[in-house]
């Protein structure tokens, strides 16, 4: 809920969007890591701390002008306390576990602030500008903010990008979703990276295989020796490289077959990552069944003279579109065909391939707008052309 009020309050967005690190507990805002100077001319911080007027599910102008700060009441450069915003000293206890050392007052020349942004960066102001006379780089605007582990978030810190961008709204119809990637090898891998960082509610990795040294010049991010030598499986791996910003990232260090693929009836989107004729017949064949939407993906790259040619694929299947599939993707081959392992397979590749597969996903949830609906698009490298097909 406080995360929801700071996501629609524009003032309370505005502050963390600008580096302040905030909290919202128990009806009030806190804005932690202010530098001050101390009696003794030392640099410390402390935290400002506001009541909170709320108006339905947002933030309304304060009601006061004072606030409350914990810590040592600040002081000039030279020690002697800043008595321009001096009011009370005294421990009280705002709420449970919540305890103050001292409200300030610092009455705008208007009369009342606008707004939360207002009020807390004009005490800042006055609080840090001592502070960084002795230390030029004191600043509260270095916070990244942890997001508190009650909270619906699926992030472990916030997404700031989203928020400055004014896109929060967009964003948040990610939300809820259970994403299946199935295959995680060159492409799949920067699937990942790029719906790692929407809030999806979960993220379900399948691959049997283990992330050896050639999986490390086609996947993201850079793997180190010991890493390497450990020869995790590749589901293993990027779950623990993911887990570190988002925390519905599941490894399942198994090749989907028929024993498990019903697991794939609780997916809102799946994205198709493997090249195996029969595994990819068996998928397509279940997902249609169920309905579930899905893209299946390919890279196909071959020697020409001294350079290299071919297409990045990416086909689409909704419920309302999938009578393309038999025309558009190549189910030859069979289980013990490793046509894969041979294939030329270059991280550039690969990632533009899963970065248009990740784009029609979220143009099908209406993140993105969508004129065409193609439900299959291919790449030429060497005409550089980008074709849509097979709208509905």
């Amino acid at each position: 809920m406080s995360q929801q009020l700071i996501n629609l309050s524009s003032d309370l967005s505005c502050l963390r969007n600008e580096g302040f690190d905030i909290e919202v507990r128990s009806g009030h805002l806190l804005l932690k890591g202010v530098p001050y100077v101390s009696a003794e001319r030392a640099v410390r911080r402390g935290t400002l701390v506001a009541v909170l007027h709320i108006n339905g599910d947002r933030t309304g102008p304060p009601h006061d002008h004072t606030l409350y700060f914990i810590g040592d009441h600040p002081c000039n450069a030279d020690g002697s306390i800043i008595t321009g915003i001096q009011n009370a000293t005294h421990k009280k206890e705002l709420a449970s576990g919540l305890v103050v050392d001292h409200q300030f007052s610092a009455k705008p020349k208007t009369g009342a602030y606008r707004d939360y942004h207002h009020q807390l960066t004009t005490y800042a102001a006055h609080i840090s500008g001592p502070a960084r006379q002795i230390d030029p780089e004191a600043s509260a605007q270095i916070a990244v903010s942890e997001v508190p582990p009650d909270e619906s978030c699926p992030f472990h810190y916030l997404d700031t990008s989203s928020t400055r961008s004014g896109i929060g709204a967009m964003t948040a119809k990610f939300a809820g979703q259970t994403i299946a990637i199935v295959g995680c090898g060159g492409t799949g891998s920067y699937v990942l990276d790029l719906v790692a960082k929407t809030p999806v509610a979960a993220i379900h990795l399948y691959d049997g295989d283990t992330f050896a040294n050639h999986n490390a010049f086609r996947s993201p991010g850079a793997a180190s020796l010991d890493e390497l030598k450990a020869r995790p499986s590749k589901a293993e791996y990027l779950k623990d490289l993911y887990s570190r910003m988002h925390r519905g990232v599941h490894a399942h260090n198994d090749y989907l077959t028929e024993t498990n693929v019903a697991e794939l009836k609780n997916a809102d989107f799946v994205f198709s990552c493997i090249d195996r004729g029969r595994d990819k017949r068996m998928l397509v064949d279940k997902l249609l069944s169920w309905g579930k939407p899905f893209v299946d993906v390919g890279v196909g790259v071959e020697v020409s003279g001294e350079s290299l040619r071919g297409q990045v694929r990416v086909t689409t299947a909704t419920a309302g579109k999938h009578d393309h599939l038999g025309n558009r993707v190549s189910f030859a081959g069979g289980l013990g065909d490793n046509d894969y392992s041979s294939n030329i397979q270059i991280a550039d590749l690969n990632a533009l391939n899963a970065a248009l597969a990740v784009i029609k996903w979220k143009k099908l949830l209406g993140f993105y707008q969508d004129l065409d609906q193609e439900h299959h698009c291919l790449y030429t490298i060497n005409g550089n052309a980008l074709c849509n097909e097979d709208a509905p």
